[in-house]
């Protein structure tokens, strides 16, 4: 018995192992489809754009062995190396990408740049992500970044632009992948024109945009299979290219092929290096989408099968080439054996499919991210799987997208053009994320600033170099992404610019809380049954829209609530620790705070559930505050009140209020007593329009408690009656204008390019998610 209870121990931790090598096996194989379909599809087209223009003088054995060995040694130091071995370390929570390593940078360090930042952020959970900040407190080189906040702005346009960058990837990598896929038609049926072959890459291209609604869930179960299917068939060509036709391409191996390349090819192979960085193109997916994965899966997928099927079908193209120059212009397809033509060309157009989701995925991402930095305007964002957190779709960005590709593909109609305009939209993303990481080096890390500047000088030189080539293709098309970005750029920076103004106008604008108090509880004027909730951008004080509103009606709620919706420098706030409770006024006053917290990767669902939470956790507070009296504002009733955490928890109901719902679709009889005849009718008539749209109505009660204090009791059934009575959302209908004696590109910016754009961005109602029969705007004009 006890030799087979000591068996049954010491299995355990090897069960425990083999459950998470499955795990990551299995997220390894789903990486395929989702990760490397831009990086796999990569062949189709590097060799081709490395030996366009006077590159065709140079098409020797020695040349093309050396281009070989560039494309080894840059695939092994980027990838492998930069990437797979240290990039994937530097996550934030599960997180990648450009926003991911910015936002580990303005925790460790006060960088962040977003506004109605608060202590109680830095007690979140996901906030404390990575080494302890202590010890690097003394930097001197954090506390210079820290005092200027030029240099902290200069960072985030450093970011800003490298999420441009990733945009213009979104629309040059459906075009490059599918226009190189269908190429391979030209090859098999010489009659085909190159105006015919662009028409099917745009009939392509518009099907694939327009099956982005579905989400890419619908259809990732094919996307594995695809690729693992065009990795073998490309493993298996370049085997049999390397044999059949010049085994000595082993020997490019070596670095000393790069010698021989550049002093043969001297500047016209230094141009060329444009076409060699397609090669590592798509490599940043490996770790935008770190997310949806883990660290150790998209290891094993790159180094088990991504690495070698790469390497042996460049070495195998490079073979078959060293026999067949002229093949140049379509070396992939000519290198493939004549048996086996169709089945691959459907396989390549299918993997360019693949390889194009998945960064117009990524740029629906980015752009949810810029939005929670505040410098994208208000898109709608849709949730397009239940299991997948993070899969989403942008109806606004999903059509830009489709015609800027359309618009690339039948301008350029060439796949060297479009390649000299997406090499340097990667290469620049690339020069970014390595300055970004020896910045994480220093602060998050907390290594040596020796150690940060070898890791920096070393991959800047190889970038660098390769970046220079790529800006030596400007004319040949490397404007696009260059336009691209710049139109995007402006686009944030309006937008940013705008939302700060308007933020400091209200933050200097905020009603004096002497006033409201010298009011009384009634606040000089009638309380109506009701809970008002007024959405403001402050996370203290009471906004501007309040005193307007009250000023010009005689009447309010009984209960109100400032509601400040916000973000945070963490990918994800848990719904334990979103919501903020604290107090306005005194207690009589019945008006609260609540400060709802999103990450930058967080999704406001509309789950009809928030007015419940919000009650449930005023409930929470008022109880709470009974107990730990250090919540009480009583004592300096001039300032507002500390604020609290207040978790729900949904299983359990609430430690104040008992919860009973009911699902309903018409109005409860209950209620209706309360409510005007007029409301009755418009919220039945809303109903009948919308009859997909089943509420469940929450109805909350005392729990008997015969030892509570009879003021907190007065205070909940206060809350209760007013949710019964209905609940009112009020907003700030703004019209941002630049002063009179603004100078004229403040005008311009603020007048013309802001205002245009809150005119034709989704209103910040919808975006929240308030119901619409339920919204009371406000009318104010900022002059900033």
């Amino acid at each position: 018995m006890e030799a087979g209870a000591g068996i049954h121990r010491s299995s355990n931790p090897s069960q425990f192992s083999w459950l998470i090598l499955s795990r990551n096996l299995l997220l390894a194989y789903q990486s395929f489809g989702v990760v490397y379909g831009d990086l796999s599809t990569s062949p189709l087209y590097v060799y081709t754009n490395t030996f366009a223009g006077k590159m065709q003088k140079h098409q020797t054995e020695e040349v093309i062995f050396g281009a070989f060995s560039l494309i080894f040694w840059t695939f092994t130091l980027i990838p492998l190396i930069k990437y797979v071995c240290i990039l994937l370390s530097a996550d934030d929570n599960g997180e990648g990408g450009t926003f991911a390593l910015y936002s580990l940078l303005c925790r460790h360090a006060k960088l962040s740049l977003l506004p109605n930042q608060q202590a109680a952020d830095e007690e979140l959970s996901a906030y404390k992500y990575g080494p302890s900040t202590q010890a690097i407190a003394s930097s001197p080189l954090k506390r210079f970044l820290e005092k200027h906040r030029r240099l902290r702005t200069a960072l985030l346009v450093v970011v800003l632009f490298g999420a441009c960058m990733v945009i213009g990837d979104g629309v040059l990598t459906p075009a490059i992948s599918v226009l190189s896929a269908v190429s391979g038609l030209q090859v098999a049926d010489s009659k085909l024109t190159k105006g015919e072959l662009v028409l099917l890459a745009c009939v392509i291209l518009v099907g694939l945009f327009a099956l982005q609604h579905c989400g890419t869930h619908k259809v990732a179960f094919m996307f594995a299979p695809i690729v693992i299917i065009w990795l073998v068939s490309i493993l298996s060509i370049g085997l049999y290219n390397i044999i059949h036709w010049n085994p000595r391409i082993v020997r490019a191996l070596s670095p000393h092929y790069i010698i021989k390349f550049f002093s043969q090819t001297g500047k016209d192979g230094w141009i060329s290096l444009g076409g060699v960085l397609l090669s590592i193109t798509g490599t940043e997916a490996m770790f935008a989408d770190l997310g949806h994965f883990t660290a150790l899966s998209i290891r094993l997928a790159f180094a088990l099968a991504i690495y070698p099927c790469l390497v042996v079908q460049y070495m195998g193209q490079a073979a078959f080439l060293s026999k067949h120059p002229n093949s140049m212009s379509n070396s992939f397809y000519d290198s493939i054996p004549d048996r086996v033509f169709w089945p691959v060309c459907v396989i390549a157009t299918l993997a360019a499919i693949v390889g194009s989701q998945a960064v117009i995925t990524a740029t629906f991402s980015i752009v949810k991210q810029c939005h929670a930095l505040g410098c994208f305007p208000r898109v709608k964002v849709v949730h397009t799987s239940k299991h997948i957190y993070g899969q989403i779709y942008i109806p606004e960005i999903n059509w830009i997208l489709m015609v800027l590709t359309l618009a690339v593909t039948i301008g350029f109609q060439d796949t060297t053009f479009i390649g000299n305009a997406y090499g340097l939209a990667c290469m620049t993303v690339m020069f970014i994320t390595t300055f970004l990481m020896a910045l994480v080096i220093i602060f998050v890390w907390q290594k040596s600033v020796i150690l940060a500047a070898c890791f920096l000088l070393f991959f800047w030189f190889i970038e660098g170099v390769y970046l220079s080539a790529a800006l030596m293709k400007v004319p040949q098309g490397g404007w696009a992404p260059l336009v691209l970005s710049a139109i995007f750029m402006l686009i944030m920076y309006i937008w940013h610019y705008g939302t700060r103004k308007k933020y400091n106008f209200d933050l200097h604008n905020k009603v004096s809380l002497k006033w409201l108090l010298g009011l009384g509880p009634s606040l000089g004027i009638v309380r109506v049954p009701g809970i008002g909730l007024i959405y403001s951008e402050l996370a203290t004080g009471v906004p501007a829209i309040f005193s307007h509103f009250v000023t010009n009606l005689p009447a309010f709620h009984k209960v109100l609530v400032f509601v400040c919706v916000k973000s945070v420098p963490v990918p994800y706030v848990s719904p334990e620790e979103r919501f903020l409770i604290g107090r306005v006024c005194p207690r009589p006053y019945r008006m609260y705070r609540c400060i709802v917290r999103y990450g930058y990767k967080d999704i406001q669902r509309d789950d009809g559930s928030f007015e419940n939470k919000l009650i449930q956790s005023i409930a929470e507070f008022i109880q709470m505050e009974a107990v730990e009296p250090q919540f009480s504002s009583s004592e300096s009733p001039s300032l507002d009140g500390r604020m609290a955490v207040m978790s729900i928890n949904p299983v359990q109901s609430s430690l104040s209020l008992m919860v009973s719902e009911q699902e309903i679709l018409s109005i409860d009889e209950s209620i209706q007593s309360s409510r005007s005849l007029t409301l009755q009718s418009l919220r039945s008539a809303y109903d009948d329009e919308n009859p997909q749209i089943r509420r469940r109505h929450v109805r909350f009660q005392l729990p008997p408690n015969p030892g509570m204090d009879p003021l907190v009791k007065e205070e909940l059934m206060d809350l209760i009656q007013a949710k019964e009575a209905g609940v009112a959302y009020i907003m700030g209908h703004s019209y941002v204008k630049a002063r009179r004696t603004s100078s004229f590109l403040k005008k311009l910016a603020i007048d013309i390019g802001y205002s245009f754009l809150r005119k034709n961005c989704r209103g910040p109602a919808v975006a929240l998610n308030i119901p619409h029969i339920s919204l009371i705007e406000v009318g104010m004009i900022y002059y900033v």
